[in-house]
């Protein structure tokens, strides 16, 4: 095999810890690098052809065993939490198990922007098998800001996720320097738009960021979750867990940060966030009818 856009490689300098897929090639000064995107990890970067390992068919399978068995965890651990959710919700509907009411949940419903259309797509599988109504739009990450107003009034969500591929660059300027960020400052533009639509917090709940992103600023913006506290990578599904949490919590009850985080592939190092208030709805009488 031979390094071509499409295959999947590692990178021999990080001890080939993370799976990506070659997106671009170029040469510069002579050199040619690549440009990747993590298979499972939102993060962007470049690479000497030099640096690169290309994985065969039974080192990629290696990874993607190990992969599947976190996602498993993670998703058990979700759906004993929504299950928790689920038996508060119905005690108070029926007052206590006093009645025997027939109700019905409407849960908040998300818009994802994904600079991934690939990520995107894993996102929108996630989605659909924990039940989260949602509206996927694949959008370059510099396109973000000038797109999201129009797409807010089209969709009228609850919930928005902003985010992509990002990565901080060391050599470009210290960790507090939002120039020296790869999409950090359009994410923040894309919070600061949002907010100029629905500035209240708990009527639109906010994630923005992807891998290493410049937390302080998308919070500061106006995102109710963000990454990156520790500018550590986070996992392609993170976002789909943290807000299917929002998603699935009444509108009555304040969701505390740890709560939001604990059930990610990523954890509280990844990402974070402020009090907010869940958007799920309960009503009744719920009638079946059978035309």
């Amino acid at each position: 095999m031979e390094l071509q856009v499409g295959a999947k490689v590692a990178r021999l300098s990080y001890n080939c810890d993370l799976l990506f897929r070659i997106i671009e090639i170029r040469e510069e000064n002579g050199v040619r690098k690549a440009l990747l995107y993590g298979e499972d990890i939102r993060l962007i970067a470049d690479a000497p052809f030099a640096d690169l390992k290309i994985l065969d068919d039974l080192e990629q399978a290696k990874y993607m065993s190990m992969e599947r068995k976190k996602q498993e965890n993670s998703f058990s651990l979700f759906k004993q939490d929504y299950h928790l959710t689920r038996e508060k919700s119905e005690y108070v509907a029926t007052n206590g198990y006093q009645g025997d009411y027939e109700f019905f949940q409407l849960p908040g419903k998300v818009l994802h922007l994904d600079g991934d259309s690939t990520y995107l797509q894993k996102c929108l599988s996630l989605y659909e098998k924990i039940g989260v109504p949602v509206y996927g739009v694949h959008c370059n990450e510099k396109e973000m800001p000038e797109k999201i107003g129009p797409l807010i009034e089209k969709y009228r969500p609850d919930i928005l996720v902003i985010t992509g591929h990002d990565a901080y660059s060391k050599s470009k300027g210290k960790v507090n320097d939002l120039k020296a960020y790869r999409h950090s400052r359009h994410f923040a533009r894309t919070v600061m738009e949002a907010r100029k639509k629905v500035p209240n917090l708990d009527q639109l709940v906010i994630f923005a960021g992807a891998c290493q992103s410049h937390f302080e600023s998308l919070i500061r913006a106006g995102a109710n979750f963000a990454s990156s506290p520790s500018r550590v990578n986070i996992h392609a599904l993170d976002p789909v867990y943290i807000v299917a949490k929002i998603s699935f919590t009444p509108f009555m009850d304040y969701i505390n940060v740890w709560d939001v985080v604990r059930n990610t592939l990523t954890g509280q190092k990844g990402l974070g966030g402020i009090e907010t208030k869940g958007v799920l709805r309960t009503g009744m009488p719920f009638n079946k009818h059978t035309d």
